[in-house]
């Protein structure tokens, strides 16, 4: 069989991922694998792509072999997927997967995305391999490299594919500016990082109508006029100091003109089950802050064009950014009902949060996500100096094995519990021992009520 491969990373044959389709190659050589950097070539795609419909069509499968930035693919393989579809080809007839490498952070919403698009340009998917960067290293991972093969295999032979799920139709919604007025006050800064064209009614008008609902001064930003020279290269140039290899500026821009607001607000229109290419671009470019949370505590919003109610995946990367950041999300405006009602909550919501300093505990999202980090970070400490001493200096390596004192109760707890003798003594009393520091808390809150 024909393997075409598109290769998504911006390392194009360097590609750590890449390595596992190489493995592959080896031990099948009955099938002949052929890779297209996409990611590294996409410059060069948007300028020609003669010749693509043709790679495709003869080919048995398509495999695409990406490391995962962002919580979704690379920017450049957003772009490659807007290409296919702009250039209206088709997958239609031919068996789809993906091989990612990552440390596991939203690798789940990443391929997701892939499936979803996947889908709109008919191809049949088969569920993808996601290992960790260096699963290949090991004698397991090389198994499991090898048996995700034959289980797509296994598929082709046997036409297994996921289901496609029935399209939906677009809402045609059509948004006009309001006259809504009102003087704003110069308390909080407000930017509103947007990435629209002229072409982009809606969106327009929702940012415009914000601005005058909002009691507060905001700024806009529209990263489509940015000069970005290209998207994150994983060079990891910016490991050590959080300078970016490109000399575009943009790592003095974020810091300077976003990342000192008060609360940002993002909006964009849902394009291809995401936030588009050039968001995705804006979104990888801030790797030069590492994996360090610099706004935590800010309060955000959005503002979306498109069915965002029915893009489940991309809901799910927008609560887990915020969540991961510990950025509470104030609300997310959409222009699919009563939009300018939604805008109103938007900015009430924002109001009370900023001034309320409105701070929330992180749900799994965060929480789970900032593990891996923490874990990451603290191996890698030599190379990611940047992130380590913000780790350090935030409290962020929070290991369980430095809880000595808890361990050492626990031990305590979980030798008496398994006495039999004091069981019968302590029946009943396990919770009422627990719940002893809560009522603490609870009656000093009532003694200051009764002064």
């Amino acid at each position: 069989m024909k393997i075409l491969v598109f290769n998504g990373s911006p390392k194009g044959a360097n590609s750590v991922t890449l390595q596992t389709v190489r493995y592959l190659a080896k031990k099948f050589p009955e099938h002949i694998f052929e890779a297209i950097h996409v990611g590294q070539r996409i410059k060069a795609f948007e300028k020609d792509f003669t010749g693509m419909a043709e790679k495709i069509a003869e080919a048995d499968i398509i495999l695409f072999s990406y490391p995962v930035y962002t919580f979704i693919a690379p920017s450049q393989l957003h772009r490659f997927i807007e290409l296919l579809k702009e250039n209206n080809i088709s997958l239609e007839g031919k068996y789809v997967t993906q091989i990612t490498t990552s440390k596991h952070f939203y690798d789940v919403t990443a391929h997701k995305y892939i499936e979803e698009n996947v889908y709109d340009l008919k191809g049949k998917f088969i569920k993808g391999l996601s290992a960790d960067m260096e699963d290949l290293l090991s004698e397991k991972g090389q198994n499991e490299a090898v048996s995700f093969w034959k289980y797509v295999m296994y598929c082709v032979e046997n036409d297994f594919y996921e289901n496609i799920p029935q399209p939906y139709t677009p809402h045609n919604n059509i948004y006009k500016a309001t006259t809504y007025q009102q003087n704003h006050a110069r308390v909080y800064d407000v930017v509103i990082v947007a990435d629209y064209g002229e072409e982009d009614e809606n969106l327009k008008n929702m940012i415009a109508d914000f601005r005058n609902i909002f009691p507060y001064e905001t700024r806009v930003v529209n990263i489509r006029e940015y000069p970005f020279i290209g998207g994150c290269l994983g060079c990891f140039n910016c490991a050590s100091d959080g300078k970016c290899i490109y000399v575009d500026g943009f790592d003095t821009f974020l810091r300077e003109k976003i990342q000192t607001a008060d609360s940002i607000i993002y909006a964009f229109n849902v394009k291809d089950h995401s936030m588009g290419a050039r968001f995705k671009l804006y979104d990888d470019r801030q790797f030069c802050n590492g994996h360090r949370t610099v706004t935590m505590g800010m309060p955000i919003g959005y503002i979306i064009a498109g069915d965002y109610s029915k893009e489940n995946n991309l809901k799910t990367i927008v609560e887990a950014r915020a969540d991961v950041g510990h950025t509470p999300i104030a609300h997310v405006a959409t222009d699919e009902g009563e939009t300018l009602k939604e805008l109103e909550k938007l900015s009430a919501k924002l109001s009370y949060a900023l001034e309320n300093k409105l701070a929330l505990p992180q749900t799994f999202y965060g929480v789970g996500g900032m593990k891996i980090f923490r874990d990451l970070i603290y191996i890698m400490r030599g190379l990611m100096k940047a992130d380590h001493e913000f780790y350090k200096e935030k409290g962020i390596y929070d290991f369980p094995q430095k809880q000595k004192g808890k361990m050492l109760f626990m031990q305590v707890v979980g030798a008496m519990a398994n006495n039999p003798k004091l069981q019968k003594k302590m029946k009943g009393k396990m919770t009422e021992g627990m719940l002893m520091p809560y009522n603490k808390i609870i009656e000093k809150e009532e003694k200051k009520n009764k002064k």
